[in-house]
Order: C-alpha cells, then structure tokens, then sequence
C-alpha cells in the first residue's frame, strides 16, 4: 500500500472527527526501554547508531562505507498553542503540527478550551538510517509515543513512555515514533540523529480510522 506523503503544518480544522484508540502509558526504565533504546543519563558522549546504506542487489556495500553521514543536532520545541500541540526541530529543519488535546474539528488554535491531558496523535514516522535522541533540557516529564519496527503497524503494538525528566531517551533506529510531548505548556529537548533523516511515515488517521489518544498523565 502506497500511502500519500504526509503534510505537517495544517490547521487542525482540515483534519475530519475521528474515533480515538487509547495508547497505554509505560513508565520508562532501564527494564521497559530494552528493545525500544535506553535512557540516557549524559548526552555530551552518546553516539548514535548510524546504519549502513543497504545493498542494492548482491553485490555488496564495501566496508566502512555507506555510513559516513555522521549525525546532526539541534533543539526540538513543543509548545501548546491553544488545543494545538506544535513542535520545531532546529536539527532538520522541522516545522510540525503533533496533535490536539480535543476534536481537531473543535480545537482553537488560539485558545485553550480544554484540559491538556491527553495528545490526540494523527501521525507516526521511523528513521532507517539511523537512532533518534530527546534529551530534556528543562528537566520536566515528557511522553514519546513509540511501536517496534515493521512496516505493518498496528494499533495494539504502540505505547507510550512515560519520562520523569531527570534522563533523556534515545531510540533505535527504525522504532516508530512521534515527536516529544511534554507534560508543561512548552519544552525544550537536545535532538540527536542521524543526518541522512530518512523519514517512513504512517498516517494513523488515514489508515486506521482514529486518532491515538496519547495520555499526558501517569497513572
């Protein structure tokens, strides 16, 4: 299935009502980020992996080629606009809309009509070519939703850590994923990945029908 390449900026009122799936919140740990990634304690020394460019038939790519890209790094932004989460990653040069904390239909850009408790999330996205890290620079709890890779992405396999802020989280490469949603009005976050920022999209809305109701309170 070839889906449509996704827009990011938008107003929430171009988006139809939808139902919503809730996402199950997990406290992020050393025990419950294995597989996803791991925390990250000190962000001045973490590399990130970088994966080789995959062979195009059977020949195969020389060594220590291919993954000369290296990484790049910059500060992400979330900030609630009114119902309206946004997000701005100085690394890549992204300007998004995450998600709402009510309807689409009936969120106010301007104005906050409704509890911020939850991210009404329309979009995931994995990176090939290499891993992905959100260091919280203002030491306030965060969410990432995340799923394990392959393409065939289902409802039921995405999650949502919950970060205390006191560490940052790095994921793997080819980890579905979202930009950070922060618990405060606004945060920022270091942002390290891979420079190639080769980019598979999921439009949740589009192929299943909802919203993902990502919780913004621990339970």
């Amino acid at each position: 299935m070839n889906a449509a390449q996704p827009q990011y900026v938008f107003k929430a009122s171009e988006k139809p009502s939808l139902k919503t799936h809730s996402v199950p919140i997990v406290i992020a740990n050393e025990q419950t980020v294995q597989g996803y990634g791991c925390l990250v304690d000190d962000p001045s020394n973490f590399d990130i992996e970088i994966v080789q460019w995959p062979a195009q038939g059977w020949r195969k790519i020389d060594a220590n080629t291919g993954d000369e890209g290296g990484f790049v790094e910059g500060v992400f932004h979330c900030q609630w606009q009114g119902d309206v989460l946004r997000g701005w990653n100085e690394a890549v040069d992204g300007d998004y809309v995450l998600g709402w904390s009510a309807d689409p239909q009936s969120a106010n850009d301007k104005e906050q009509t409704v509890a911020r408790d939850q991210v009404l999330l329309w979009h995931m996205n994995y990176h090939p070519d290499g891993g992905q890290m959100f260091f919280p620079l203002d030491n306030e709890p965060f969410v990432v939703p995340v799923a394990l890779p392959g393409d065939d992405l289902t409802l039921d396999k995405i999650i949502a850590f919950w970060c205390d802020g006191s560490k940052g989280l790095y994921i793997h490469p080819n980890i579905w994923h979202e930009g950070v949603f922060p618990i405060a009005d606004e945060q920022r976050f270091l942002d390290r990945q891979g420079k190639v920022h080769a980019r598979v999209s999921a439009d949740i809305g589009q192929e299943f029908g909802v919203y993902l109701s990502v919780p913004l309170i621990r339970d």
